[in-house]
């Protein structure tokens, strides 16, 4: 088992499978895919990955989320995880979410969808290896 996790956030199921599948397609058994339909929800994921010794090293989450907003979210994460390559995917982020996201997340990359699977392949491929 790979100790290398890709998390994937969002309230519309239809769309973790896509991701999911695009990015399996794209790194094949490289990473664990893991799915979450919340914010409280990929927390518990995150919890259990960590209790478990995978690390998650990329988090790409939409914004308008019940319960947590997906900026809240990734600020929170990058207060913990400060490490985490976050990209915020949404089709509903005001420009002061994606801006409060950048400042005090550390945002990697903002993308919009419907998105391009080699747009977001690309974003986690240089949030992982910058050089």
């Amino acid at each position: 088992m790979s100790e290398a996790a890709i998390l994937c956030v969002d309230d519309e199921k239809v769309i973790l499978d896509s991701l999911k599948r695009q990015l399996r397609r794209r790194f094949g058994s490289k990473y664990v895919y893991e799915v979450a339909e919340s914010a409280d929800e990929a927390w518990e994921v995150m919890e259990e990955l960590v209790d478990d010794g995978v690390q998650v090293v990329v988090i790409v989450s939409d914004w308008l989320m019940p319960g947590m907003k997906g900026d809240e979210f990734l600020i929170r994460v990058h207060e913990h995880f400060p490490g985490i390559v976050k990209i915020l995917l949404t089709g509903q982020a005001s420009a002061d979410a994606v801006e409060r996201a950048h400042q005090q997340a550390n945002l990697h990359r903002y993308l919009q969808k419907p998105w391009n699977e080699e747009e977001l392949v690309d974003a986690i491929a240089t949030g992982l290896d910058p050089s």
